[in-house]
Order: structure tokens, then sequence, then C-alpha cells
């Protein structure tokens, strides 16, 4: 399976490594990270990754994940990225987004007509990045077509082990998180951090 992330500058840790350790345990993943102009994204946590640079993806696209994170807020007004992100997704068999990621794919607009959920504690910010968008509040992850959005953070293990399930098989998901020694939430409805 082939995996492709999006980075920008201040993306979220755990929205990246927590899929990418669910993704990592299947045998047949090759995991690539990509970012608009490629070379070293950083993060607020220090954590710093080599990209190459989106344009030069051409490949084709089983799984294009894009995290979320504080640079959400500027990456949205990024009409560069953007554009990008729809025509990748355009091309690609899956689209997954962790906590305000899905904004940047609403933004895309192809988010439209569809549900999807976000990051709980930025959820009104999150409605307002588009309107077209049926945005569940109360939920861990939702899937509508090839899209797979997850609430925040570390919602996104819990949507990477929901989508092996789907598209493997619910013994692959519970294998994996009994390796990586995980409690996985696996009621894509339930999210304790929704009245928080």
């Amino acid at each position: 399976m082939n995996i492709c992330i999006i980075l920008f500058d201040k993306f979220e840790t755990l929205d990246v490594f927590g899929p990418v350790e669910i993704f990592g345990k299947l045998d047949n993943s090759v995991i690539q990270y990509y970012s608009l102009n490629g070379g070293l994204i950083s993060n607020k946590d220090n954590i710093s990754i080599v990209t190459k640079s989106i344009h030069d993806l051409y490949q084709a696209i089983d799984v294009l994940l894009i995290p979320g994170g504080e640079g959400t807020r500027i990456e949205i007004k990024n009409a560069d990225l953007i554009n990008l992100i729809k025509k990748l997704a355009g091309r690609s068999r899956y689209v997954l987004s962790v906590c305000t990621g899905s904004t940047l794919v609403a933004k895309a607009g192809l988010l439209d007509g569809k549900r999807a959920t976000s990051n709980k504690r930025a959820f009104d910010w999150v409605r307002e990045s588009s309107s077209q968008v049926q945005w569940i509040k109360q939920a861990r992850w939702v899937v509508d077509g090839k899209y797979y959005t997850s609430s925040g953070i570390s919602a996104g293990i819990d949507m990477a082990l929901g989508f092996i399930s789907d598209t493997y098989s619910l013994e692959k998901a519970e294998e994996i998180a009994f390796r990586i020694e995980y409690n996985w939430q696996n009621d894509a409805d339930i999210d304790n951090f929704c009245n928080q």
C-alpha cells in the first residue's frame, strides 16, 4: 500500500506518527512524506522531516494522509497547497485526514455534501472553514465514501485502525492494536472528548 503524507510547518506530531505506526505494520506499506516545495519541515515539538516536493508526486496513491495542527490555520489560506490537495485526492483511492487536517480537505471542496469530523476543541473554527460539510461533532471518526476524517490527535490512531478493519479485516486491525499495546476505541461514533 502506497501511503503519501502531506506535511507543512507546525503539523501535529501524533496526527502523523500515530497513523504511521499503524500503517507501518502492514507488510506491503510504503510511506513517503511530501510538502509543497520539499525539503525540511518542522513542527512545534522540534520534529523535523525531510520531504519530497508534492510536484514530484506522479505515482498512483492508495492513501493520501493529511494531518492537522496549528499550521492548518495558515495553510487554509495557501491556495497552491489547497489546489494540490484537490488534485492529489482525485488520484487517490482513499483520503484520510486527522484533526484539523479536515479543514484543508474541506477548503478544497472535497467534503462538500459529505459527513466529516475534526478536533472538538477547534470545532467552531472547523465549521467556519466550510458550510457545505455536514460536520459531525459526536464522532471519533467518520467515513463517507473514500474520505476518512478523525477527531483530534490520538483519534487518528483509532481511525487508521478502523481503516485497516474496513480495507483488510477486523482481525488485522485487532492484531496491530495488540502488537502496539493500544486500547483501540473501535466504535467510530464514540468520542469521549466531545463534551470536554
